[in-house]
């Protein structure tokens, strides 16, 4: 799939993942993004459910499965060059869910994993849109 400078946009999934009042987070190690804390997930494949490639990318990336995934939001990741030339489109499909029992470990496209609780998202330097979908789930989960 051709990701710089792309003919249409491309699917990806992320999934927010609660244990106990923190949330599994992931540093990036490939662009886009890379170095930074994000939601764990990654791109839909062709012929693959959403649902399961949420599923597939966490535990490509943590080691970590999940029970039930609940639909949280839908967000555009659109980035342009200095001329206004789109240079990434992606369709990101935010889930939530509750972990299961299993240690979250760095894996595939993950530098480094880690539990935070909401206090310390402010700290992370989270992507505004990432911040976002956090507090969603924050509030959707009461």
């Amino acid at each position: 799939m051709r990701r710089g400078h792309p003919a249409h946009p491309l699917v990806g999934v992320g999934v927010v993942v609660w244990r106990g009042d923190a949330v599994l987070l992931v540093r990036r190690a490939k662009p886009p993004r890379a170095g930074q804390w994000s939601l764990p997930g990654g791109l839909v494949e062709p012929g693959e459910e959403v649902r399961a490639a949420a599923r597939r990318e966490l535990l490509e990336e943590t080691g970590l499965a999940v029970g039930r995934l609940e639909l949280l939001e839908v967000v555009d990741s659109i980035e342009r060059d200095a001329r206004g030339r789109l240079t990434r489109h992606y369709v990101l499909i935010d889930f939530m869910a509750e972990s299961e029992d299993g240690e979250a470990r760095a894996m595939s496209d993950a530098a480094a994993v880690g539990w935070f609780a909401p206090a310390s998202w402010g700290e992370l330097g989270l992507w505004e849109k990432t911040r976002r979908v956090l507090e969603l789930a924050r509030l959707r989960r009461g």
